[in-house]
């Protein structure tokens, strides 16, 4: 029978609180060591099996693994459970281990639901790389199911509780039949007791599709006997990656030798791909994209000397075409006389000004780059300017001539709008949006002054 609860081992050193579990091999307790005052965990085989009569093989088995793990423990691996010592109490072999707190996963997903998927493969991996450390040292857990597998607080899962002796032990009597381990084991392991690593690699793939499905996976025996299909993971939680959804599925192949063969072979298929980073855009966008053509050789910056600062393009040629026109369009409105005239040059006026405006909005707009909103703006500005001056024209001569004339205005307004459109995108590269308004408009009220000087002066002398 089991221990009871205050039983104490080894003259006192060792006192009983709990069974923690019971299975097909053994029975597992959590003790209190006195003079540590610490908890442990304290595995024993089962009584039932002296009367087997190979039940010295497997304590014989039992002592051999046991021993490999305090070897291992000697240097501590952080997600193997350590092991402490190996006694004898009367007839019953005794393996005393850490105990590890925390929840384990079945509890973990029975209170939380499926598992995000970046939170669990870190811990898988972790317990990947403690499997692979047992196969180096020529051991097999067999067991490495969500009971299994603790969850501590600092994001550390800790594999405990080893498959001891089950090679050896009636298959009626494995704990690989119990209810919390259906499902996690791959048949060979369940018809054959077979002791290959593939073992744990599929415990390991089937521990991942319920941790991050909640569900349990469809048994092996099922999948083999009666062709039962394995639902893949990402068919029930559609979020899962198609990276972690092949590595559960080849890790969970219903025969051993269609999985990977080692677990570090498995483990890497869990790897995200590293990414090279891309070169930083920061000193192209700035050679490239905000400096001009022209003002790339002035801004480098010989050795020893200091970069200079790249100069403003001013579009001198269109900006004297723009002049020409308005000096056209002054001129060709001082010949009205009286308070046609006026009304003329205060409409010109209004209409440069107008043309500004809707110019720069219709740039504004454009914002980054659309041309055809930008190109609504200028012929916004250029319709207000001719508008005016083509009635002011016609008003000023008047009969046919006016609307000769008028038909000249409409000629030269597309020649000064060619000009002042051009203007304003070279004026855009080096300059921002209200002085590029303030050039353009300078200048269009500099040709209409200069057109009606030129018509004074020519009527003075005359």
């Amino acid at each position: 029978m089991p221990w009871a609860k205050g039983q104490q081992l080894q003259n006192g050193k060792y006192v009983i609180e709990e069974v923690l579990g019971q299975g097909g091999f053994g029975i597992t307790y959590k003790a209190l060591q006195i003079e540590l005052n610490r908890h442990v965990v304290i595995k024993t085989p089962n009584e039932y099996l002296s009367y087997d009569p190979d039940y010295q093989k497997y304590i014989e088995r039992f002592i051999e693994e046991g021993q490999i793990l305090a070897r291992l423990s000697q240097d501590p691996h952080p997600h193997i459970v350590g092991v402490i010592e190996l006694f004898q109490e009367g007839n019953t072999h005794c393996l005393v281990m850490d105990f590890v707190p925390g929840e384990n996963l079945f509890e973990a997903v029975r209170n939380r639901g499926a598992l995000p998927e970046a939170e669990i493969v870190h811990c898988i991996r972790q317990i990947g790389e403690a499997l692979c450390v047992l196969h180096q040292a020529g051991l097999v857990h067999r067991d490495a199911h969500p009971g299994n597998i603790m969850l501590r607080k600092n994001d550390k899962a800790v594999l405990i509780d080893f498959g001891i002796a089950k090679q050896i032990i009636p298959l009626t009597l494995s704990s690989t039949n119990r209810a919390g381990n259906d499902g996690f084991a791959p048949y060979e392991q369940r018809t054959r007791g077979s002791r290959e690593p593939t073992v744990d690699i599929y415990c390991l793939a089937a521990t991942l599709y319920y941790a991050v499905t909640g569900q349990r996976p469809t048994t092996s025996l099922a999948r083999k006997l009666d062709n039962t299909l394995l639902t893949p993971p990402k068919e029930i939680i559609s979020s899962i990656s198609e990276q972690l959804n092949r590595a559960i599925l080849k890790g969970m192949a219903l025969e051993a030798e269609d999985r990977p063969q080692s677990m570090q072979s498995w483990l890497a298929m869990l790897e995200v791909p590293k990414q090279t980073s891309p070169p930083t855009v920061e000193p192209v966008h700035r050679k490239e994209v905000v400096r001009p053509p022209e003002a790339k050789s002035a801004s480098k910056a010989t050795p020893g000397q200091a970069a200079t600062k790249s100069p403003r393009i001013i579009p001198w040629g269109w900006l004297v075409g723009v002049l020409l026109n308005y000096l056209f369009i002054g001129y060709s409105l001082a010949m009205s006389n009286g308070s046609l005239g006026a009304w003329a040059w205060a409409g010109a006026w209004a209409g440069a000004w107008a043309w500004a405006v809707a110019l720069g909005g219709g740039v504004a707009l454009a914002g980054a780059g659309n041309v055809a909103v930008a190109l609504a703006g200028r012929v916004a500005g250029g319709v207000a300017v001719t508008v005016v001056w083509a009635v002011a024209v016609a008003l000023a001569f008047g009969g046919v001539a006016g609307v000769v004339a008028a038909a000249g205005a409409m000629a030269w307004a597309v020649a000064w709008a060619v000009a002042a459109a051009a203007a304003w995108k070279k004026l855009l590269e080096s300059f921002n949006k209200f002085h590029t308004f303030l050039i353009l408009a300078g200048v269009s009220s500099l040709g209409l002054g200069l057109g009606w000087i030129g018509h004074w002066v020519f009527n003075t002398r005359s």
